[in-house]
């Protein structure tokens, strides 16, 4: 870019230059933005300059002008959305317009004298994808400013930013919006994904790369590191498409292919070389495309369109940290805090498990297979939190409520108190529930209910002994296969599967075989990609068409199993023929063995989790076929609503406690004590003690949760007749509502049932 654009007029380089001698000078903070103001103007021909700053109260105020009347500065006030500057802020676009009193949204301030000028250029101030000012300029002739006028004063906007995130620019605390002090507290509102309480400091799952120097020394050798750094990235993501038979390092097919098309966009390189050659360092000229792209993507109502703007930040934040030599891995600290837009479950379990405390998620839902393992794990985790990647800087304190869905970031010494008394509050109640450990799980009516807890890791099994759970009624075996470098060997597998059932000693475990696929995906499996994988290639699909993964595993579980009772479940049957296939499988490795003369399991028992719907129509063959049935919530009311469990726009859309889900599985219940088949439930539904209470009502007696929920679960079947539960569901089962979760909290209310 020349020193001067197309017009004639001074380009960025100039300006950047001006303002950083302007920088480097001694003036007051309010003497250095009138400066600022002044030279803007000057250099850009315009007859007004202005800056408006948003306050923590919400308002944006005019903080420096030149050009309007002097005694409005810090007396005009807009809120966001009012007027073209309060438009500008709110829709984070720049504003370009010949006549601007003739604009619907124009706001005359008679204070201002700004009725003269008819042409208006606002920009917005904006860092971190947040909004913390707006930057105008306005002449009295009517006229549409040049592109390159636009393009100039969004790069002047972005280094105010930064000089006011600095404090460089204002100083005074009282004049910056709390909530944009990368000191000052924030709170933010998500969901609760996985209960429980951590305090401690942030972690960034892609570190994000923090841009000091926004200004060119030598522009040869930053136009030289941009091309360094473009092609390392290219490379990069060459290199991850080309391994296509290998899991991508987390990143899904389609995004890599975004990803590429942008590394090898002209496009984007030429508009960074322009900026660099306008006076920007390389960092600083990514960061200006990054934030211009964000914001005029942002507001967009498409959601194709919203998830690249998030492929575009990847991509950024790619290239910065090429061009700043960042490790890609964040090390973790002993109270560490993960803070991430998404998470597979195979790259939480990659993190230290003693050292990570809590998660925070920008996306994610409670049915995601990573909520599921960090419930698991016992980890916190408060997803769809808007903006916690931007708004969160590394080694932030944290306080991440997983019970409320809220985060605190850097909290006041008063929210720690409070918080403080909130966890010895949540200990005294597990220090109940770990009291009541031998108290037997029967109704106030005598009925008997086995609570099992969900399981996969080692680390999970003392779990069973502090709870005083069952049994296992769910054990994911894939969580082995998940967080190795390699497929585990025979040896390894059959080591696993028998420490698992020494540590149950004589109780029942379930396992299930291999539900991998979707997100659960392995780093050493070839994958492809699939257009919806929840509905895809997966769990017993995968393992039928390569029957020696299924094989081999049923191989170890069975030498594992040897003098005990063994229980193997399949996991997303859809047809009785699938499970018949399984099933001989399972009978072959049983030959082999008797051929060659090993010991078997006293007991075997074969089963299925019932996740698809077209199964609970094929319940007469399945019945005579089957030794169990364990239904699956989670993937099963995903499939009944049609309703993607990952998709953050759905998670309130359908009720697990709604007159068809309850319809459903009373169904199911039905036809199995009439076959006399044992059932029972895994999913999400059995950990909520309100959702456990339907549950019973509906006349299960064996449900598997995850290991924290034994102790509420518990207390809230004591405390229930399930005569009243039953006849109380049996009553909302048929009726026509979204949801009878209210009807459910009223009856536990009336009938004193403990549901906390």
């Amino acid at each position: 870019m020349p020193l001067s654009d197309r017009s004639g007029l001074p380009g960025p380089r100039v300006i950047l230059k001006q303002l950083r001698a302007l920088m480097a000078g001694r003036h007051s903070p309010q003497g250095r933005l009138d400066k600022i103001v002044r030279m803007i103007a000057v250099n850009m021909v315009a007859e007004v300059c202005s800056v408006y700053l948003l306050r923590s109260s919400g308002d944006l105020e005019l903080f420096a002008t030149e050009g309007l009347n002097v005694d409005a500065v810090h007396k005009t006030m807009l809120k966001v959305g009012e007027g073209l500057v309060g438009h500008i802020a709110e829709t984070s676009r720049p504003l370009n317009l010949s006549d601007a009193p003739s604009h619907p949204e124009f706001a005359y301030r008679p204070e201002t004298g700004e009725e003269a000028f008819q042409s208006f250029l606002g920009v917005p101030v904006l860092r971190g994808g947040l909004m913390t000012g707006v930057l105008v300029v306005q002449n009295q002739v009517k006229k549409f400013y040049s592109d390159e006028e636009v393009e100039t004063l969004e790069i002047v906007a972005m280094v105010l930013a930064e000089m006011n995130a600095s404090a460089d620019l204002l100083g005074d605390d009282e004049y910056m919006g709390e909530d944009l002090r990368s000191d000052a507290p924030l709170h933010l509102i998500g969901r609760s994904f996985a209960d429980g309480l951590a305090v401690g400091h942030a972690v960034l799952h892609q570190p994000r790369v923090e841009v000091t120097n926004l200004f060119a020394d030598d522009i040869e050798l930053e136009l030289e590191r941009l091309e360094v750094a473009l092609e390392g990235l290219k490379s990069s993501v060459d290199d991850l498409l080309a391994a296509a038979d290998q899991h991508l390092s987390g990143d899904p097919r389609d995004v890599l292919e975004a990803y590429r098309m942008f590394a090898h966009d002209r496009g984007w390189r030429n508009r960074m070389r322009e900026a660099i050659i306008g006076g920007m360092s390389a960092e600083g000229a990514v960061e200006r495309l990054q934030i211009e792209t964000r914001a005029r993507l942002s507001n967009t109502p498409d959601p194709y369109l919203r998830e690249r703007m998030h492929d575009f930040d990847d991509l950024a934040n790619r290239l910065l940290r090429h061009l700043m030599g960042y490790e890609t891995i964040p090390r973790l600290t002993r109270d560490a805090v993960l803070v991430a837009r998404n998470l597979g479950p195979a790259e939480l379990l990659e993190y230290d498990r003693d050292k990570l405390i809590g998660v925070v998620l920008e996306e994610g839902s409670a049915t995601a297979h990573v909520s599921i393992v960090a419930k698991a794990l016992d980890i916190p985790l408060v997803g769809q939190v808007p903006g916690a990647v931007d708004r969160i800087e590394p080694d932030d304190h944290l306080i991440v409520d997983g019970q409320n869905g809220e985060v605190h970031i850097r909290p006041r010494t008063d929210v720690l108190e409070a918080y403080d008394h909130k966890q010895q509050l949540r200990a005294a109640r597990q220090a109940r529930y770990a009291a009541e450990r031998d108290l037997e799980a029967v109704t106030l009516d005598g009925v008997r209910i086995d609570l099992n807890i969900n399981a996969g890791l080692i680390v999970d099994l003392p779990h069973l002994q502090e709870t005083n759970a069952s049994g296992i009624g769910l054990f994911r075996t894939e969580l082995q296969f998940m967080i190795g470098a390699h497929m585990p060997r025979l040896g390894e597998q059959t080591e696993f599967y028998r420490a698992v059932l020494d540590a149950a000693d004589d109780k029942p475990v379930v396992f299930r075989t291999v539900d991998l696929g979707s997100d659960k995906v392995l780093p050493y499996l070839p994958t492809e990609w699939e257009e919806n994988p929840a509905l895809g290639f997966r769990a017993i699909r995968l393992a039928l068409a390569r029957p020696g993964l299924l094989r081999y595993q049923i191989r170890a579980m069975l030498a594992a199993g040897a003098g005990r009772t063994l229980n193997v479940m399949f996991p997303m049957i859809a047809e009785v023929a699938e499970f018949v296939e399984a099933k001989a499988l399972v009978q072959k490795e049983i030959g082999r063995l008797e051929r060659k003369g090993r010991a078997l399991p006293k007991e075997i028992n074969i089963g299925t989790m019932l996740e698809v719907p077209a199964l609970a129509w094929q319940l007469g063959p399945l019945f005579a076929e089957t030794d169990f049935i364990s239904i699956g919530s989670n993937d099963l009311l995903q499939f009944l609503f049609a309703a993607d469990r990952a998709n953050p726009q759905l998670v309130d859309r359908y009720d697990r406690l709604s007159p068809p889900v309850l319809a459903f599985l009373s169904e199911i219940i039905t036809k199995a004590d009439k076959a006399k088949v044992p059932l029972s439930l895994c999913g999400e539904m059995a950990g909520d003690p309100l959702e456990a209470m339907a549950l019973l009502g509906l006349g299960f007696r064996r449900i598997s949760m995850a290991p924290a929920a034994i102790g509420p679960v518990k207390a809230m079947l004591r405390s229930l007749d399930t005569k009243a539960a039953a006849k109380e569901v049996k009553r909302l089962r048929t009726r026509g509502d979204h949801s009878v979760r209210g009807d459910l909290l009223a009856f536990a209310s009336a009938n004193n049932v403990v549901l906390s």
